[in-house]
């Protein structure tokens, strides 16, 4: 955490290429950008009128009696007060249309982007941060859009303006009125650097507590199955007052220098009230030019207040958009340069001396090599850490393998578009993910081309349809979160439904009655019966029951194939299946 916090503060005020990258965001809304960016100007080059007015009236129509010409120096004002609302509203509502606009395509591009990554990218980043890169983070470019960038240059604007207003009235009475600022302009360098440093350690202690909390939601079973909810409380405790202790710097510098604002404001006040009071006592200065500029000084340390506000914004947008740009800049993504179709495959496969290592050379795959013919059923078995599940994993590209080649119907996968290679295989895991949504979009994943009676099908094949009857809105029934309303059988037989409505050529089942009791066993075999028939089917599991019908069981060992063969032919010779069947209560008759 220390490092990415000394690698984002640069020392500088604004980072200008980050600055450009966030501006290139609003090119699709720049007619609608250039137009709140017209009437920000014309907002705040009116600022000057409404005191003139006034002077008026005090200088003009009150002591002549003139009241005609205070009503209209009165209607004036109304009429100002009215013209300057409508800005600000128009303003205001362009703005955050552009803001959530950008958002919105940030936010979409980001997750596009994440979504071609390798999983390997995912198992080495906290999900926690994800969804701060994606919330938060955005968000927080987003305000620069709202309430930064825009309204900063209006407020620098309408400094100019009231400046130059006060110089044209009388220059030595502004002179003296500016005495204060360059004291204001030096603390306001000091509070900038301060406070692009407080936001930096405030985003990152915001990102570790969410990687904190969803991680802990997510495994709060493990943490009560442990007892360990004091205990992990105790760190959620201390995450959370160091993130206090983030926020808690910020606010000083806002507290140290807003009253420092509010302190030399009261000084030009008092330097004015004491030189204009001179002028005003030998005829040199009206009462309404003194007034004038009372008025103007309030202006002028206004906008003054509020770019603090602005930067605020510009600078967490800043930090927050450094991260979003990063993630966006990285390329961890699965090469697909392939363009040649793959409409139709036989659901041949072929491993040709494949070796394979998630980090360095530590091998978990060595030079394994098979052939499975279109349509034959293939188990893979061996001890934990064998390598089975990564032949999956390879085989649908989800990892990149180092050495080898592998085929299907003899065309390198290296050479098969991914989306194509990806249709043609149907998964079937242990661990089943069921999304908080209905029972029919958890099994279509909102694929339209998935019709009601391919369902119903999907359904009666499996052996799903009785439940699904059972519930109180059948296919339109919320599972909740992970499928957490069903038993494990039922999750599993909505994953071998997701697997049936694609029609794929091949077909995979890891450990898909591994964690099921014995009747949801039995009905799980049923289904993996229906399922596979016609299909190239690679099954993968611990339960050697499950694949004694397969034509052919790969026995792996430390990632290498050791043995090959039939159920029978294998359980008729010395060898780990012959030892896996013996240590599962002697499966072999």
């Amino acid at each position: 955490m220390p490092n990415e916090q000394k690698k984002d503060v640069t020392g500088r005020i604004f980072d200008g290429a980050t600055l450009r990258k966030i501006l290139e965001q609003v090119r699709p809304y720049r007619a609608r950008f250039t137009l709140t960016g017209i009437l920000v100007l014309v907002l705040s080059s009116l600022v000057w009128i409404r005191p003139a007015l006034i002077r008026v009236a005090v200088d003009d129509a009150i002591p002549q009696g003139d009241a005609e010409l205070l009503l209209r120096v009165f209607l004036g004002v109304v009429a100002m007060l009215v013209v300057e609302a409508l800005l600000q509203f128009r303003v205001t509502y362009l703005a955050n249309w552009v803001a959530q606009s950008v958002s919105l395509d940030l936010r979409s591009k980001l997750f596009r982007h994440i979504a071609r990554f390798r999983l390997r990218y995912f198992d080495q980043t906290p999900v926690g941060t994800l969804v701060t890169r994606h919330v938060s983070d955005v968000d927080g470019i987003a305000d620069v859009f709202s309430n930064g960038i825009l309204n900063a240059i209006g407020d620098l604007l309408a400094l100019l303006v009231v400046i130059g207003t006060m110089l044209w009235v009388d220059w030595q009475l502004t002179l003296i009125v500016l005495l204060p600022i360059p004291v204001l302009l030096l603390a306001t360098r000091v509070f900038q650097k301060v406070i692009k440093k407080a936001f930096v350690d405030v985003r990152n202690q915001v990102s570790r507590m969410n990687e904190f909390v969803q991680e802990h939601v997510t495994g709060m079973h493990i943490v009560q199955v442990f007892g360990r909810e004091r205990k992990e409380a105790i760190e959620f405790e201390e995450i959370n007052a160091t993130h206090r202790d983030a926020n808690i710097r910020s606010v000083w510098a806002f507290s140290v220098f807003f009253p420092l604002v509010e302190l030399l404001s009261a000084t030009s006040i008092g330097l004015l009230l004491w030189w204009g009071m001179q002028d005003v006592l030998v005829e040199r200065m009206t009462l309404g030019i003194l007034l004038q500029f009372i008025l103007y000084v309030f202006m002028l340390y206004r906008p003054i207040r509020q770019l603090a506000d602005r930067f605020n914004v510009l600078q967490m947008g800043i930090v927050n958009s450094d991260r979003v740009f990063k993630l966006l800049a990285k390329d961890d993504r699965i090469e697909d340069s392939a363009t040649v179709p793959f409409d139709d495959s036989r659901g041949e496969i072929e491993f040709d001396g494949v070796w394979f290592a998630y980090q360095d050379e530590e091998w978990v795959l060595k030079d394994v090599s098979f052939h499975i013919r279109p349509g034959e059923t293939i188990a893979f078995v061996g001890p934990t850490g064998a390598g089975k599940s990564t032949i999956i994993n390879l085989l649908s590209r989800f990892y990149e393998h180092q050495r080898g080649t592998i085929r299907i119907d003899g065309r390198d996968i290296a050479a098969i578009p991914l989306e194509s290679l990806r249709k043609h295989i149907g998964i079937v895991l242990q661990d089943v993910f069921l999304f908080s949504d209905s029972l029919r979009n958890n099994v279509t994943l909102y694929d339209a081309e998935v019709k009601e009676p391919e369902l119903e099908a999907a359904a009666v094949a499996v052996g799903a349809d009785e439940f699904i009857r059972q519930l109180p809105e059948g296919w339109n029934q919320n599972v909740r979160e992970r499928g957490a309303m069903l038993s494990v059988g039922q999750r599993q037989l909505i994953a071998f439904m997701r697997a049936y409505v694609i029609s794929p050529t091949i077909l995979v089942l890891d450990e898909a009655t591994s964690s099921i009791d014995s009747e949801s066993e039995l009905l799980i075999q049923r289904a993996t019966t229906r399922i596979t028939e016609g299909r190239t089917s690679l099954l993968v599991a611990h339960r050697l029951s499950t694949i004694r019908n397969a034509d052919r069981i790969l026995v792996m060992d430390e990632g290498r194939i050791v043995q090959s063969g039939s159920h029978d032919a294998l359980a008729a010779v010395e060898g780990l299946y012959r030892e896996l069947s013996q240590s599962q209560f002697d499966e072999i008759d």
